[in-house]
């Protein structure tokens, strides 16, 4: 199933049912071809609800929004644009960025709401395993804060650099951020150890664990780059490896269910590929060149692909 829409796609995602595509005009647009006009400008993230119904997004207008096919809700809106967004089916919180400020809001309480500062602008947004924690990524490494108290004082784990987003592991033992400088940095929770995963020709707009948290892949690479979790040590002291090599192009998105192994990578030349580690060999799910991958999503069973170009052309991939 393919699409065409008059604006760029800025997300790609799956909620329970169909796959969504949020826009840079600021709409909303559904797989069944349900259309929400949302924003006054542009979609800078989205999110899942926590529900698995509809999606939420957050605009430069300031404003967090549920959509769901036929109806918006505006849930929260903040003194600037909203910068990153996450949200956490397992305790029902949404927390999204504006400027230096992080904000906590509660799906099944709408008085409830905690804004935490930081000291430099807030640029990525992920929630741990159960909810309780949400990491952010900003100049000097990622803050740790309770998403429910209100007086705290953050962990901070601390590296040079700006860090552009965050992600926890599955298994709620590693802090991982993709930096400004082609690197991805990382933690180990436990003692704080950090992890240096370098040697990018690239930034590294996306990455994704898979295979129940025992891969990482990013993009950045000629091909997609697989770091190991495997044990109490993660990546530290070992090597990875890289899948779909191509001199000719970059990978610039990746997308995967953790729940099993197969990957998806959108490319700069605006091919679609998935590969399960495990097997031999890439299957193209869209094999004509065009335009760059911007945007890519797998659905949790990882069955259903959805991904989108730089020139606004989409599609599902059903296996």
């Amino acid at each position: 199933m393919n699409f065409t829409f008059d604006a760029q796609i800025t997300a790609a995602l799956f909620d329970k049912t169909q796959a969504v595509f949020a826009l840079g005009d600021g709409s909303v647009r559904f797989e069944d071809g349900s259309r929400n006009e949302v924003h006054d400008g542009v979609i800078l993230c989205a999110c899942v609800h926590p529900s698995g119904e509809g999606v939420v997004t957050g605009g430069d207008d300031g404003k967090v929004v549920w959509s769901r096919p036929g109806e918006a809700v505006v849930l929260a809106e903040a003194k600037g644009w909203v910068d990153a967004i996450a949200a956490s089916t397992e305790s029902g919180l949404i927390a999204f960025s504006s400027g230096r400020t992080l904000s906590v809001i509660d799906i099944k309480d709408p008085v409830f709401r905690r804004d935490f500062q930081h000291e430099r602008t807030v640029s990525g947004v992920a929630f741990d395993p159960k909810g309780r924690r949400v990491a952010t990524s900003t100049y000097g490494g990622a803050w740790l804060w309770y998403a429910r108290i209100e007086q705290q004082q953050p962990v901070k784990l601390q590296w040079a650099g700006s860090h552009l987003s965050v992600a926890f592991s599955p298994d709620g033992a590693y802090v991982v951020t993709a930096m400004q400088d082609n690197q991805l940095h990382g933690w180990r929770l436990k003692d704080q150890k950090n992890m240096r995963m370098g040697g990018y020709p690239s930034k590294i707009k996306s990455f994704a664990f898979l295979s129940k948290g025992q891969l990482l892949a990013t993009s950045g690479a000629q091909g997609v780059v697989l770091w190991p979790f495997i044990g109490s040590n993660g990546p530290m002291g070992r090597e990875a490896t890289e899948i779909g090599y191509d001199e000719s192009t970059l990978i610039a998105q990746v997308a995967a269910s953790n729940t099993q192994g197969r990957l998806v990578a959108g490319l700069e030349d605006g091919r679609v590929w998935w590969a399960d580690p495990a097997g031999r060999g890439l299957d193209f799910i869209k094999q004509d060149k065009g335009a760059p991958i911007t945007a890519l999503a797998m659905s949790h069973g990882g069955a259903r692909i959805a991904w989108a170009d730089e020139d606004g052309h989409a599609g599902v991939h059903s296996f």
